[in-house]
């Protein structure tokens, strides 16, 4: 028996055209979750975008801690078409520590991944220069 996980994700521009919008929905795996980075760093440069929300307030990480580590060490550097210059806001429930350790693999890894709970404060991050 196999548990199936729904997932969705959406990509768009921000309305003021400053950063990409990810949001994901339902349970997922780093790995599930690459190719929805791809296509977002895709659309980030065709639009010369660095900057990426990555609203997971309706979404669980349920990989596991080495998952994590391989995504953020291995598959995020070796993958192409990802952004090595993207800064990312990770949108999270205040109740939500699935995404904890991603957020410090991925900062020990040398990306720019910070998790707010507050969407302003999130937007603020993104359009810092």
């Amino acid at each position: 028996f196999v548990q199936e996980h729904r997932r969705e994700c959406s990509i768009s521009i921000s309305e003021d055209r400053n950063y990409i919008v990810l949001k994901l929905t339902g349970s997922f795996t780093a790995q599930s979750f690459m190719k929805f980075i791809v296509e977002a760093h895709t659309l980030g440069r065709e639009m010369d975008i660095h900057s990426y929300l990555v609203d997971v307030t309706e979404a669980r990480n349920i990989d596991s801690a080495f998952g994590n580590y391989k995504f953020a060490y291995q598959e995020m550097k070796s993958t192409p078409g990802v952004d090595r210059l993207a800064k990312v806001a990770g949108l999270i429930s205040p109740d939500d520590h699935s995404h904890d350790f991603a957020q410090v693999a991925s900062t020990n890894a040398g990306m720019f991944l910070k998790l707010f709970t507050d969407i302003t404060e999130a937007r603020n991050y993104l359009l810092q220069k």
